[in-house]
């Protein structure tokens, strides 16, 4: 390894855990190379060669790293693999290039639980082949095209082939249980509510579960493909549909993305806004997820509570940035609607009435001891369950994760901020609720903060096309935890390559760890205590 870039000279001089991972590769002698400066900043990026893929795995895992991400590019003769591993809130991206005629390189899921479904991901749209996978079986594919075929190849077009009738997903492998007195319940991928499709196959005995399946991917809509060849601006409003509920938080990473690409520094009082627009989107979806969690257990009164509270917080976004939920107000370069003078008197006397209803609320709930009965002890995700598999946002943080972007790898307006990250021990659903409403709270008075300190100044400045070839990263806390933007430019300042990884990729797995031992009827609230999104899920 050379160690005559100055960046890492600097880290040296002040040891941390990129430095570390640094000095071991080239003890073990590992053939990996940093590139400095690093493309990919504030992320550090590393070159592994692919005979080198595993053992760097396992390093990062021996070290504490936590794997985040992982995504591919079709190079034409080649495919890129990256990998995002944080520790410590330093991002770090390993990268390798496999042939692109018959791509395969070491699974990192032997040592990173976390890494299982996106290797299968990119096993299905690239045809990479990852060796020693602990669990090989299809994940995106279903049956929509055929195993010689990778969607996101560049041969590949974006109507693709589709057939007149997909045929039904009915051989997929699934896990087989057998013995006196347990039985298979399978449910879904179609619900009998509005939720989006899901199909879960739990094995019981009497009402306790045993072991619970998830098989998503039923609403892929191939927002990989289909943002290729897309203006920086066009991209921005595809990133505000990965996930509708976080249209705020997935617009602001790949924003944030593009714009490191492209070497423009976005407006302080645009940064302010974005951070305004990202708390109340988390407020939005707090107020939402604690009603429905006393819905699940038949406390209907606190739904009715929490529903009426977020309608007006919603109504509210409406007349102060022209959209209930915030969709399409964050641009590249800035955003597109400016707080007023009297926005900011509106907004702080909401917060007011808002902390007042909460107050009257919250101790209704605390005293009910039939709902704590409910929600007290069940779904329990242990801190070392929720340490290997890399949980996030207050899933993370109801199991004793203190990890919070805003806080661990500030950006703006974060950066300028102090954010107080709210922890629960206890893991169960409970905690997923007591984590929320404080969360709320903290949430209420950054928003303060920010319109306290509100800098004078534009809102947006002028977009210049990235070099072809430019990449972007950029990572936000959203309201379910880390989202992750990757961006790479081509020709005329189009997009080439588009990556988001919401939250719910990392968390859904937490579900059939929490639900074991648990009540077949309390699998509901367990659910939405959890509350992935499919879509997000299902790029």
């Amino acid at each position: 390894m050379k160690e005559t870039n100055k960046p890492f000279e600097d880290e040296k001089d002040r040891p941390g855990p990129l430095w570390r991972f640094f000095l071991e590769l080239s003890t073990i002698g590992l053939d990996a190379q940093p590139v400095e400066p690093s493309p990919l900043s504030p992320a550090h990026l590393m070159d592994i060669k692919p005979k080198d893929w595993g053992r760097a795995a396992e390093l990062a895992r021996g070290q504490s790293w936590r794997w985040v991400a992982g995504w591919a590019e079709d190079e034409d003769s080649m495919v890129s693999v990256s990998v995002c591993v944080e520790r410590q809130g330093c991002y770090m991206v390993l990268r390798t290039r496999t042939n692109s005629q018959s791509p395969s390189i070491l699974s990192h899921t032997p040592y990173f639980a976390s890494a299982n479904r996106p290797e299968r991901h990119m096993h299905d749209l690239f045809g990479i082949e990852f060796v020693n996978h602990t669990h090989p079986q299809r994940w995106t594919r279903h049956q929509a095209w055929d195993n010689e075929t990778a969607p996101l190849r560049h041969t590949f077009p974006k109507e693709g082939h589709p057939p007149k009738q997909t045929p039904p997903d009915k051989d997929y492998p699934f896990f087989k249980a057998e013995g006196h007195g347990v039985y298979e319940i399978p449910v879904g991928p179609v619900h009998a509510g509005i939720i989006e499709p899901g199909h879960f196959r739990f094995h019981a005995v009497g009402e306790t579960l045993l072991h619970l399946e998830e098989r998503l991917g039923y609403v892929h809509k191939g927002m990989e493909k289909i943002a290729e060849g897309r203006t920086a601006d066009s991209l921005a409003r595809l990133a505000g549909r990965v996930s509708g509920d976080t249209t705020v938080g997935h617009a602001f990473a790949a924003c944030l993305a593009m714009e490191r690409a492209a070497n423009i520094e976005v407006p302080l009082r645009a940064s302010f806004i974005r951070g305004l627009m990202a708390e109340r989107e988390r407020v939005a979806n707090h107020l939402w997820d604690m009603g429905m969690i006393c819905n699940d257990v038949g406390f209907a009164f606190a739904y009715y509570q929490f529903g009426r509270l977020r309608e007006l917080w919603l109504r509210d976004n409406q007349a102060l940035f022209g959209h209930r939920l915030l969709m399409d107000r964050i641009i590249p370069g800035g955003v597109k609607f400016d707080v007023s003078t009297e926005a900011v008197n509106r907004m702080k006397d909401s917060f007011k009435g808002l902390r007042r209803e909460l107050d009257q609320l919250i101790t209704i709930i605390d005293q009910n001891s039939s709902l704590e009965d409910r929600l007290v002890t069940t779904g329990h995700l242990t801190l070392a369950d929720a340490q290997t598999l890399g949980v996030l946002g207050y899933v993370g943080r109801s199991s004793g994760q203190t990890f919070d972007v805003r806080h661990d790898a500030p950006y703006p307006p974060y950066d300028q901020l102090e954010v107080k990250v709210p922890v629960e021990e206890q893991g169960d659903v409970a905690s997923r609720f007591w984590v929320r409403y404080k969360e709320t709270r903290v949430a209420l008075k950054l928003m303060e903060k920010l319109l306290d300190k509100l800098p004078e100044g534009d809102i947006a400045i002028a977009w210049v096309n990235p070099k072809t070839g430019a990449e972007g990263f950029g990572v936000v806390e959203g309201w379910r935890g880390e989202i992750l933007s990757y961006v790479r430019f081509g020709e005329n300042g189009c997009i080439s390559r588009y990556y988001p990884r919401d939250p719910s990729i990392v968390n859904w797995p937490a579900l059939e760890k929490l639900v074991l031992g648990n009540i077949v009827p309390d699998f509901p609230v367990c659910n939405k205590s959890v509350n992935g999104s499919y879509s997000g899920n299902d790029l």
